[in-house]
C-alpha cells in the first residue's frame, strides 16, 4: 500500500512519490524561530513530521532527504538581542540547543540538513537579484526590496485568500514604501534604532539590511534540495502568508513548479482553547517534565489526534498517554525474543499510509496488544513502534521521589540513548552527575540513585 497524503494545494488525497522512480524523495519542513523555547503547539507539528519522515523511510529506504531550517534572524530574534544585550549568535545558539534537546527527548530524528537563515544570506540575495532583474521585485525608496504579487497570477491558490483579505492582511508593514498593500518584503533596509549592528550587504541597488522572513526557506530549499521538491510541510499557521509567498518567489525565480505536494498540521488547543500565557495554559516540554510527565507521554499525547484536525491537549490526556505507554511496555516484556508470525501489525502501517491516520494506527496497535503476545513477532512490534517513534520505557519504583528537574534530565538522556544520540546521552549523564545523581541503565528502564559523597 503506497503512502497517500492530503495535498493542501489540490485539496485531494494523493500518492506520495519522488518525481522520478529510484530518485531521492526530497522533503522540507519549516523549523523553529530560535528566540525562545518552542511550545507544545510547535512540537505537535514537529512530532507529526517525524512520524511522516519515519514512514517515508520505510517506503523509500535510504532515499529520503529531509531538510528543516532554523530561523535565526527576524524581528523576534532582534528584539531578544535588544532585550538581553548580547550578540545575535549567542541568543540563537542558546535556544537552538534547547530545541535540539527537546527534540531528542521527544525522540524526533535530526533532519539530514538543518540550515540557518544567517548561513544562507548569499543565496537569499542571489534569488532577490534574479527577481529584481525579472521584474518580480522592486526597490523601495528606503532601500528595501518587495515582491510584486501582481506579477504572479497564481498567488493565493494555496491559501484561497481573496484579494480584499490579502490587502487587509499585508497592509500593516511599511505601507508607505510599497507599490501595493499586498506586496511582501524580500529584503528589509537596515534601521539603526531597531536593528542595531545586525546587517548584511543587500542585493545590487538595495540598501544594507537583512532578509525578509519568507525568502530564507526558498533559498535553503533551492540550495539543498533543488528547484522542485516532492513534499513541503508545516503548521497550518504557515499556510498564509509564508508558504504562499514561498511559492510565488520560488516559481518566479526558478521558472518551475516549487513543491509537488503540500501538507499542513492543524492547530493544537489546550483545555479547549488557544494557548497563551495569560490563560495559564501555555506549556513548553520543560514545563510538562517539571510537573513529572515523561517526554514520551507528551509525544504520545501530541500524536493522539488526526494531524489534519485540531487536537485538544489536557493534562488528563498525558495521564492517558502514560497509561498507554505502560501497557505497551508490559506487552514488550511479554514477547519472546524471536519467533512469531509476521503481519499482525500490518494494519498499523496501513493506517499511517492512509493520510497519516495516527489515531487509527494506534487503535490497530492496541487491537493486537489487547489480544495478547501469542504468535506476535517482537521484531515487527518494535518496527511499528519505531515508525511511531515511541519508546515505552518504564521507570523503576522510587523515581517518583526524584526532584522533577533531575527526572527531566534522566528522561532526556533515556530518549537520547534510545535514539542512539550517544553524544547527547553522555552530556546529559554528566549533567546528572553534576546535579548529584547517578543513572543506572537496565534493559527496559533505568534507576536513579543519589551520589554518595
Amino acid at each position: 500500500m503506497a503512502i497517500r497524503l492530503f495535498d493542501s494545494l489540490t485539496r485531494e488525497i494523493r500518492e506520495l512519490r519522488p518525481a522520478e522512480a529510484d530518485r531521492v524523495f526530497r522533503f522540507y519542513n519549516c523549523g523553529p524561530t530560535v528566540y525562545g523555547p518552542s511550545h507544545i503547539g510547535n512540537f505537535r507539528t514537529f512530532v507529526v513530521n517525524d512520524v511522516l519522515r519515519r514512514l517515508l523511510e520505510t517506503e523509500f529506504p535510504g532515499k529520503v532527504k529531509h531538510v528543516r531550517n532554523l530561523t535565526d534572524v527576524d524581528d523576534r530574534t532582534i528584539t531578544q538581542v535588544k532585550r538581553e544585550g548580547v550578540p545575535l549568535a549567542e541568543i540563537t545558539r542558546k535556544w537552538t540547543e534547547l530545541f535540539h534537546a527537546d527534540c531528542v527527548a521527544l525522540n524526533c530524528l535530526r533532519p539530514h540538513v538543518e540550515p540557518t537563515a544567517t548561513g544562507t544570506i548569499r543565496e537569499q540575495v542571489d534569488m532577490i537579484e534574479v527577481l529584481m532583474r525579472k521584474g518580480n521585485a522592486y526597490r523601495a525608496p528606503d532601500g528595501s526590496v518587495y515582491f510584486r504579487i501582481t506579477t504572479f497570477p497564481g498567488y493565493g491558490a494555496l491559501s484561497r485568500i481573496r484579494e480584499r483579505e490579502l490587502k487587509v492582511t499585508n497592509s500593516a508593514f511599511d505601507a508607505d514604501h510599497k507599490d501595493d498593500a499586498g506586496d511582501f518584503a524580500l529584503w528589509k533596509a537596515h534601521k539603526p534604532q531597531e536593528d542595531g549592528d545586525i546587517r548584511w550587504p543587500g542585493p545590487a541597488g538595495a540598501a544594507d539590511g537583512r532578509p525578509g522572513w519568507h525568502i530564507e526557506c526558498s533559498a535553503m530549499i533551492k540550495k539543498h534540495l533543488g528547484e522542485t521538491i516532492d513534499l513541503h510541510t508545516g503548521g497550518v499557521d504557515l499556510l498564509f502568508p509564508h508558504h504562499e509567498n514561498e511559492i510565488a518567489q520560488s516559481q518566479c525565480c526558478n521558472g518551475v513548479k516549487f513543491a509537488r505536494h503540500w501538507y499542513h498540521t492543524e492547530h493544537l488547543l489546550v483545555d479547549g482553547t488557544t494557548m497563551s500565557r495569560s490563560k495559564g495554559n501555555y506549556y513548553t516540554l520543560g514545563d510538562l517534565v517539571a510537573k513529572g510527565h515523561a517526554p514520551m507521554a507528551v509525544r504520545y499525547a501530541l500524536l493522539a489526534g488526526h494531524p489534519r484536525k485540531q487536537l485538544n491537549f489536557t493534562l488528563d490526556s498525558l495521564h492517558a498517554a502514560e497509561s498507554a505507554l505502560a501497557t505497551l511496555h508490559a506487552f514488550a516484556r511479554s514477547l519472546a525474543d524471536s519467533g512469531g508470525q509476521a503481519g499482525a501489525f500490518a494494519p498499523v502501517l496501513d493506517a499511517l499510509r492512509d493520510d497519516l491516520n495516527v489515531p487509527a494506527a494506534l487503535g490497530a496497535l492496541f487491537t493486537v496488544v489487547n489480544r495478547g503476545p501469542h504468535g506476535v513477532s517482537r521484531a515487527e512490534f518494535e518496527g511499528v513502534l519505531g515508525v511511531l517513534g515511541l519508546v515505552p520505557a518504564a521507570r523503576v519504583p522510587g523515581t517518583a521521589q526524584v526532584p522533577p528537574p533531575v527526572l527531566a534530565l534522566a528522561e532526556r538522556r533515556w530518549a537520547a540513548k534510545a535514539a542512539r544520540d550517544f553524544k547527547a546521552a553522555d552530556a546529559l549523564r554528566a549533567d546528572l552527575a553534576a546535579a548529584g545523581w547517578s543513572m543506572l541503565d537496565g534493559k527496559d528502564g533505568y534507576r536513579l540513585e543519589p551520589v554518595r559523597k
